[in-house]
């Protein structure tokens, strides 16, 4: 698997969500509404979701290792630092 494009769109509003991303797999398939969230410990990303009836929320599209996720954090991390600026912890 190739990332092959990733897309930043900041978020203007005061709060944790600094941005949402989507990228682009092998030039052929797209995951929107990656959110980089600033928490207590620095940035991260977290899957597009939606809320189920009970109140939970559930990732609709994920990563099923945390090799791949890392890795795919990384990756939207420094889009991120090269479009908005360092990422601060």
């Amino acid at each position: 698997m190739n990332i092959t494009d990733i897309r930043m769109r900041k978020v203007e509003k005061d709060g944790k969500m600094k941005a949402v991303a989507s990228i682009t797999i092998d030039d052929v398939f797209v995951v929107h509404d990656i959110k980089v969230i600033e928490g207590e410990k620095g940035m991260f990303i977290a899957m597009p979701s939606r809320k189920t009836p009970d109140g939970d929320y559930k990732d609709i599209a994920h990563p099923i290792n945390s090799d791949t996720r890392d890795e795919l954090q990384n990756m939207i991390l420094k889009k991120y630092d090269e479009e908005f600026g360092a990422v601060t912890a």
